[in-house]
């Protein structure tokens, strides 16, 4: 989940006290829907083997059914951000909760893998234009003395959601409410979603922006066909034998988001309003984070799609079992993350991301070695301590690293570089998940293609183990690369009554489930 900050020069309006009621409850309609995104893509990892025994999904179906979501939110983040800023936030919100509710539906009623990718995808541009409203209504709802309790709070539910979401897509999975098997992670939305409508248009308050970007449609779409021209084949293309069109398109990938960039600089200089702000790129701490941004998000897109399969598929474990075996990670993650940015960082600055990135790396390592060593007959309370330090060192990483990436950003572009930034995260998880048909996939063999009964019925156990060490050496390069990136990261956070960090304290918030789903 991310957002984009409104612009620093639209100012909080404080409501009247009669309206007080009004403002907590429309809080809670916000909370809510941020609540049901996170859960929405926490929940997914822990069905995907049943999702693959009843419908036949082939391995890149896995990979699409997440990345097509990924993909299609890092897309629409900005625009969404932007449209709401136009056409007003609470229409926006409405707007994108109500086709969030509906793509859940059709999730829920898919009747083959190519259904359900595409009604994810549709889910995935539906959240994209509501989670952006988020806290730009808080900000024009709550006077800035009130913020930080209503932040407290968001931060809150994102903790809960984080621990909550694999269990409830857990208990839902091994449930098998009314033979529905898989499909009620996804109705549960419905009842949910409609609540939400209602009351948000009772007691959300319509809000623009004085003065907003238009909207970038051409560099949208460059970006899109660029993007898809990598991922796609990266995908599909083991399953497909390794055609030569798809080393063509990846190859061309480049020329056209190179174009992209090309038109960006044009746009800039022409109306201001382009979809990326390239100047930002020219600020090396930013550009540094945007770095460790994109290779976090890798990472992490990764490691939660091999952990499941692995869990399931490889050891054999009910949802159930692996949704528990999860909370450790959740806890210590959730916990990292409140002490790095409260207590740790303001002391050590930077050291304590650099130390996240090292405590994870002995988690994966750790994790690699008792795979290794267990094999099929590895236990959960065997694997706990390699969650918890995996865990505990996210959780060092994702909640400040948004403050130290944009803490040399001029405060005017504050709210395009959050955009950006939390766009690139997206973006690295989607590219995360297309490398596991190489770094995960390939290594199980030839087996779930399309039509048939999918891996959980095709190949054996051991080689769901043999590709989760495979995996995980990935990772594990990954976050070597991240350590190295910190280097170039500010040694000190902003002091805490910088424009920055007030402009950002939202986004940082916001910023964790990125890369705990």
């Amino acid at each position: 989940m991310t957002t984009t900050v409104p612009a620093a020069h639209e100012a909080a309006v404080p409501a009247p006290a009669a309206a007080d009621r009004r403002r907590w409850i429309a809080l809670a309609v916000l909370l809510t829907a941020s609540f049901m995104d996170l859960v929405d893509a926490t929940i997914v990892n822990i069905a995907i083997p049943s999702i693959q025994r009843d419908t036949g999904a082939g391995f890149s179906a896995v990979q699409w059914v997440t990345a097509g979501y990924a993909l299609a939110f890092a897309l629409g983040l900005i625009t969404g951000g932007r449209l709401g800023d136009i056409y007003g936030r609470k229409r926006l919100f409405l707007l994108g909760m109500g086709g969030f509710t509906l793509a859940s539906a059709l999730c829920g009623v898919a009747t083959d893998p190519g259904m359900l990718v595409g009604a994810r995808v549709l889910q995935g541009a539906m959240a994209a234009l509501m989670v952006p409203q988020v806290l730009a209504i808080i900000h024009v709802s709550f006077p800035a003395g009130e913020r930080g309790k209503v932040f407290g709070m968001f931060g809150a539910v994102i903790g809960l959601g984080a621990v909550c979401g694999p269990l409830i897509g857990a208990l839902l999975t091994e449930g098998d409410l009314l033979g529905l098997e898989w499909r009620p992670i996804f109705l549960i939305n419905l009842p949910v979603g409609i609540a939400g409508i209602l009351l948000g248009r009772r007691f959300l308050t319509e809000s623009r922006a004085t003065r907003a970007l238009r909207v970038d449609l051409i560099g949208t779409a460059l970006a899109t066909v660029g993007l898809l021209m990598l991922l796609y084949p990266l995908t599909q293309g083991r399953e497909s034998g390794w055609p030569l069109w798809g080393f063509v398109s990846m190859a061309a990938s480049p020329l056209v988001l190179a174009v992209f960039v090309r038109y960006e600089r044009i746009k800039a200089r022409k109306d201001g309003s382009p979809l990326v702000e390239l100047s930002l790129f020219s600020v090396r701490t930013f550009a540094a984070g945007a770095g460790v941004q994109l290779t976090f998000g890798v990472v992490s897109g990764l490691f939660f799609l091999i952990w499941t399969l692995h869990m399931q598929l490889g050891l054999g474990w009910g949802p159930l079992h692996a949704g528990l075996t999860g909370v450790p990670f959740s806890l210590a993650c959730s916990t990292a993350a409140g002490m790095s940015v409260q207590k740790l960082v303001p002391r050590f600055g930077r050291a304590v991301l650099q130390a996240g990135a090292l405590i994870m790396l002995c988690g994966a390592l750790l994790y690699l070695w008792e795979a290794g060593h267990y094999g099929t007959a590895l236990q959960s309370w065997q694997m706990a301590p390699a969650m918890l330090l995996m865990g505990a060192g996210m959780g060092l990483i994702v909640a400040p690293i948004t403050d130290a990436a944009i803490s040399d950003v001029p405060a005017e572009h504050s709210g395009s570089a959050s955009g950006i930034f939390n766009t690139t995260g997206q973006l690295g998880m989607a590219l995360g998940l297309g490398l596991s048909s190489v770094a995960f996939f390939g290594v199980v063999g030839g087996t779930g293609q399309p039509g048939g009964a999918g891996p959980a019925a095709a190949a054996p156990a051991p080689a769901f183990v043999d590709a989760t060490t495979h995996s995980l050496w990935w990772i594990s390069g990954g976050l070597v690369l991240i350590f190295g990136l910190l280097f170039l990261m500010p040694r000190r956070a902003p002091a805490a009554d910088t424009p920055e960090r007030t402009a950002h304290d939202g986004a940082q918030a916001e910023q964790q489930p990125v890369l705990v789903s």
